[in-house]
């Protein structure tokens, strides 16, 4: 993506292990701020139930998701899990900025960390970190949406990423989510009213 792109506008990009309640606070922000606007990821699995194409995310297959990526689509994709591709189409973002809106992101720690490098001082990227680790453990039980090998690889991949956050603009702790989400307010209209 040109730096002429990544200039159009602001965005707030927020990160965290699955289960840390980063979603939670992303929609807290979405009520409260007009101003921002969601950027809708792009992944390579199908639908969850309840799931809706074009509102949670972009549900491309692996075909149509690598064929995006031969195509230059993305400002920033990866493959978490082996043909498990989650991405940022260029696309979603010029949608936003046209509005004249601020983006938000909710995406996993590689992913904000990429999103960061490449739009740099325009994005504030905030980490949201959860109690503990069996805190973590036991908001992912709770769901009850995956395999017992698929929550393992969750909390193998939640370590790796909770020693990362020091390389975020900024720490959201999530012990209780009304403060979590009073604290994000504020981070997020200080960084977007400031020129």
């Amino acid at each position: 993506m040109d730096s002429q792109q990544v200039n159009k506008g602001k965005c707030i990009i927020f990160s965290a292990p699955s289960g840390a309640g980063k979603t939670t606070i992303v929609h807290c922000l979405l009520s409260k701020i007009p101003s921002l606007s969601f950027s809708v990821s792009a992944c390579s699995r199908p639908p969850r139930n309840g799931e809706v194409d074009g509102k949670d995310y972009y549900f491309l297959g692996i075909e149509g998701f690598k064929k995006k990526i031969h195509e230059n689509s993305f400002v920033e994709w990866e493959e978490v899990y082996q043909d498990n591709f989650y991405g940022t189409l260029k696309s979603e973002l010029d949608r936003i900025w046209n509005e004249g809106k601020t983006v938000i992101f909710d995406v996993d720690v590689v992913g904000g960390l990429n999103l960061k490098k490449i739009i740099g001082n325009q994005a504030l990227a905030i980490f949201v970190q959860p109690p503990s680790l069996e805190t973590l453990e036991r908001r992912l039980r709770f769901r009850s949406t995956e395999t017992e090998d698929k929550l393992q690889m969750r909390l193998n991949k939640a370590i790796q990423e909770l020693s990362r956050a020091n390389e975020f603009d900024t720490i959201l702790f999530n012990d209780d989510l009304e403060i979590a989400c009073k604290q994000a307010e504020q981070k997020v209209l200080k960084f977007i009213q400031t020129p």
